[in-house]
């Protein structure tokens, strides 16, 4: 039974350090814990809030990307309508060029070919004329026609 005296007593001299860590704790809690939560609340708001904004700033970003792709890729096809454009304006152009320069070509083959016409018939009528001196020379050769003299015709 003397271990349950000296637990007694042991009890009995613990029993004002049991009250004094009460007191303590209840002093803490009204005290102390209620700062201690309202900081961590005030941490953890501004946590979430960093977080929101760092979420936000990540979206605007993602827009703001999606926007200069978007402005690089309709650059990119005016510059390349732009291309296109003039592509098609030197490939007209010289076309045009092309066409004028067969209707010179044209024009003067037409040209050549009426001068060539033009000289064969000149030159047809001079042979015409020759043959018919050159011919009535030969009959007088060959008739020997005494007292009519050849006719002085250039033979060319």
């Amino acid at each position: 039974m003397e271990i349950l005296s000296q637990l007694g007593e042991l009890f009995l001299q613990a029993a004002p350090t049991v009250v004094l860590v009460f007191l303590f704790y209840l002093f803490l809690r009204a005290n102390f814990f209620p700062q201690i939560e309202q900081v961590l609340a005030e941490r953890a708001a501004r946590t979430e809030g960093a977080r929101q904004a760092a979420e936000a700033a990540r979206a605007a970003s993602a827009r703001k990307e999606a926007d200069y792709q978007a402005a690089l890729k309709q650059a990119r096809a005016e510059i390349y309508a732009e291309q296109e454009a003039a592509r098609r304006r030197v490939l007209e152009e010289r076309a045009r060029l092309i066409r004028e320069a067969r209707e010179r070509g044209q024009q003067e083959i037409r040209s050549a070919k009426q001068r060539l016409l033009e000289e064969m018939a000149a030159a047809r009528k001079e042979l015409e004329a020759e043959s018919a001196a050159l011919a009535e020379q030969i009959v007088h050769v060959i008739l020997g026609a005494e007292g009519t003299p050849p006719s002085p015709t250039r033979v060319r």
